[in-house]
């Protein structure tokens, strides 16, 4: 995990041991009472593991202070917020999570995305999407509504033809090579890139593979407004709201738009793109 979960995790295995020896226990003590092992009463006050909500209410009544369960639940909830394991994400599914960025969307006037490796789900075609959920069903070994999902996803768009509404985004050229379905569906994703190009809502830049930047991408990123920064890693999908990160991923996405064209420029690089498919 990051620096800042981290540190937020320790701070929270800090409170539980000050409230253990405050009830003159040992990790011992608790560990009996509690019917866990030792080492787990360890590994959760050094910040080596996350205690579950389970975890914290019997903490709060094994040093006789239920009262403050609450407390608890509240310290771990904000580690919770701001990093999200998929697989808890997704034990409903990937339509579950579908639905909540529809929500964010709605609440948002102007979405800043910077895509690396592949086609921002705002602009996705239904059968470029589908088979993005398919492969991402089968790495995490889930079980999922994938129609249900790309229903949703399909939904979600809606906001681009929204006035009011800004989306702008950079890609990274090479993801308009990268190709994890047939060729005929991603020739038919990039056809939906170039129609996008003008819509009012849409700014669609194309950072080239020649391009001089002052930084390098590192990964995907999404900014909500100036309110909110989703991130996704392998296992995890970061939610950030704290005026630094904010402002960290706001500059990221300046420089790198910098070094992005857009319009007809863009519009030669998709074509190049597809006709590297050949015909189809």
């Amino acid at each position: 995990m990051t620096t800042d979960f981290q540190t937020a995790r320790v701070a929270l295995g800090v409170r539980l041991r000050e409230l253990r020896t405050e009830s003159g226990l040992t990790g011992k003590d608790l560990a009996e009472k509690l019917g866990w092992q030792r080492s787990k009463v360890s590994r959760v006050e050094n910040g080596k593991q996350t205690p579950s909500v389970t975890d914290v209410h019997a903490w709060a009544d094994g040093v006789g202070r239920p009262e403050l369960a609450g407390e608890l639940k509240g310290r771990l909830a904000a580690l919770e917020t701001k990093y999200r394991s998929w697989r808890r994400q997704l034990s409903a599914g990937y339509q579950a999570r579908q639905e909540r960025a529809i929500t964010e969307t709605s609440a948002t006037r102007m979405i800043r995305g910077v895509e690396v490796t592949r086609i921002p789900g705002m602009f996705q075609t239904a059968e470029y999407a589908r088979h993005g959920f398919a492969a991402s069903a089968e790495f995490r070994r889930i079980t999922t509504d994938i129609e249900g999902a790309v229903r949703t996803r399909i939904r979600r768009q809606e906001a681009l033809y929204t006035p009011g509404k800004l989306f702008r985004f950079l890609v990274w050229e090479g993801a308009l090579y990268a190709r994890a379905c047939p060729a005929g569906v991603h020739a038919a994703q990039l056809d939906r890139l170039v129609s996008l190009i003008g819509l009012d809502t849409v700014e669609l830049g194309v950072v080239p593979f020649d391009a001089q930047l002052r930084r390098i991408p590192a990964h995907a990123f999404w900014i909500y407004d100036q309110r909110l920064v989703i991130v996704e890693t392998i296992n995890t999908e970061m939610w950030l709201d704290d005026e630094e990160s904010i402002q960290l991923y706001e500059r990221s996405w300046d420089w790198l738009a910098e070094s992005a064209v857009s319009g007809r420029q863009a519009q030669r690089l998709i074509t190049r793109a597809r006709g590297f498919l050949g015909e189809i």
